[in-house]
């Protein structure tokens, strides 16, 4: 199995993990617990290029996966 597809992985699964993690913010400790927001508002900026690099990320990190399991076969 090609190592430096397991490292591709690694690297891709930090920065995911770190991409969700910069995206809970401000949500509260009250949406844990189903209050709702009750203000509906709109992804702008730089909130919505985090939105769409872990979109990309969790892509890249599925096909890496596939790319992972075709090779040890």
């Amino acid at each position: 199995m090609p190592t430096y597809l397991i490292v591709s992985q690694i690297l891709v699964t930090a920065a995911l993990i770190a991409s969700v993690l910069f995206q809970l913010h401000g949500g509260g400790i009250g949406g844990i617990f189903g209050q709702a927001e009750s203000v509906y508002r709109t992804r702008r900026g730089l909130e919505k290029t985090l939105f769409r690099v872990t979109i990309v990320l969790a892509v890249v990190f599925v096909i890496f996966s596939i790319l992972i399991v075709k090779a040890s076969a």
